[in-house]
């Protein structure tokens, strides 16, 4: 019997170490490098590196864009597409910087297209027809600051046109702006309200619907600079590009 055991735990072993483990470590092999291959595309994909310019149409992007990129500004139309160019900070580094278009139709297409790599948004309004448009530059800037992309990415609201006399300030807009906020956050809280009784924090932007909103109630940056690319007095946009 204890010879028949001998045999057979020979055979065993023999059988094991006849299999060839060659294709099953390629498998494994495959496997792990499409894990890291996935991994680094992934992280490529996300990497935040772009400094979004965004606003309403007229407002003065592309004029102040073009100024930042090309050196000087020039004569712009509305842009139906995309603008990308590069700023150099003086200490030498180059930021990516894409111009969104502020058409109505175009501007929420393309900010959802460049969200995800934003490093930081530039918001930019006319301070002159500000009060005129204010639901829409609310409205729009409402959208950048609830989307979960950008919660924490830093925020210029820039307030061009303070050459000219009918200019609202800084200060004036932005409690505007709070104003009007408190607005489309109880419409969009209701529009929400009639397709789904559960309404959803995701989609609301503050405290609590009870308080008033301000905007240091944010987790994020968000600066109001004043500005004029007329008599290119824009030093407070580009001392928070030299800091990012």
């Amino acid at each position: 019997m204890e010879k028949i055991n001998r045999k057979s735990s020979a055979r065993a072993s023999v059988k094991l170490a006849d299999i060839d483990y060659t294709p099953v470590l390629i498998a494994l092999a495959v496997v792990l490098l499409t894990f890291v291959v996935l991994f680094l595309w992934k992280r490529k994909k996300t990497v935040r590196s772009a400094v979004l310019f965004t606003g309403l149409c007229d407002s003065g992007k592309t004029y102040l864009f073009t100024h930042l990129c090309l050196g000087g500004g020039r004569e712009t139309f509305t842009s139906i597409k995309e603008n990308v160019g590069s700023f150099k900070t003086e200490k030498g580094r180059e930021l990516r910087m894409v111009d969104v278009p502020g058409h109505e139709r175009l501007r929420g297409k393309f900010f959802d297209e460049y969200k995800n790599v934003a490093k930081a948004i530039v918001y930019m309004i006319d301070s002159v027809t500000v009060q005129k448009d204010i639901r829409d530059v609310a409205d729009f800037l409402y959208t950048i600051l609830v989307d979960k992309a950008t919660t924490k990415v830093p925020v210029v609201v820039l307030c061009n046109k303070q050459d000219e006399t009918l200019a609202k300030t800084e200060t004036a807009i932005k409690s505007m702006l709070e104003k009007e906020i408190n607005i489309v956050r109880q419409t969009r809280r209701s529009q929400l309200q009639s397709v789904d009784n559960s309404s959803t924090s995701d989609t609301f932007l503050g405290k609590s619907a009870s308080v008033d909103f301000e905007f240091e109630q944010l987790g994020q940056r968000i600066r109001f600079v004043p500005c004029s690319t007329k008599d290119e007095k824009f030093e407070g946009l580009t001392s928070f590009l030299e800091a990012l």
